[in-house]
């Protein structure tokens, strides 16, 4: 028998909904095709409340309880993104603020050198400005991304705007 193109192996497009649904599970950081949710310890606390939550019973509080937290988790996240995208275009970067902030298992830190550098910026950040919730742990991904803004000599100026967009209270 004839099998049409569209039920053909090879048609990219075949199985679309559940490499969708597979894709949204896989994409903690709401960044398609992302693999990096077990990359940072903050990814595997959610990538492990996933875990548990697919194996209860959707009925169950227990599973209502952990899809909200999985929700909200995800939520503060994406609050979180888009504060420090607001900031890297009000310093100039639009076309470039959706490539600082992407991380992915094969980024890399520019020179070590900034390793420290980075890590005492992101500190800063977090404890003097407000543009990370009070319960967020520091995240490796935004070392990343400071360490992105060091090597554009854009980092200072990042701080100084952070801490007058979201000043802590």
């Amino acid at each position: 028998p004839h099998l049409s193109p569209l039920c053909s192996n090879n048609n990219p497009y075949a199985s679309f909904g559940a490499t969708l649904a597979r894709d949204e599970e896989q994409n903690l950081w709401s960044t398609p095709h992302d693999v990096t949710h077990t990359e940072a310890d903050d990814d595997r606390v959610l990538y492990n409340m996933i875990v548990v939550r697919n194996q209860l019973d959707k009925d169950s509080e227990e599973w209502q309880k952990l899809n909200y937290d999985i929700y909200t988790l995800r939520q503060t996240r994406k609050e979180v993104r888009s504060r420090w995208k607001h900031i890297l275009e009000d310093l100039g970067f639009q076309k470039e603020a959706d490539s600082l902030l992407s991380v992915t298992k094969l980024s890399i830190i520019s020179d070590s050198q900034n390793m420290g550098k980075a890590r005492d910026i992101l500190l800063k950040l977090s404890e003097e400005t407000n543009i990370f919730p009070t319960s967020w742990e520091l995240s490796e991904r935004y070392l990343f991304v400071v360490d992105r803004l060091i090597a554009l000599d854009a980092a200072d100026e990042f701080f100084k705007m952070a801490s007058v967009v979201y000043p802590k209270r």
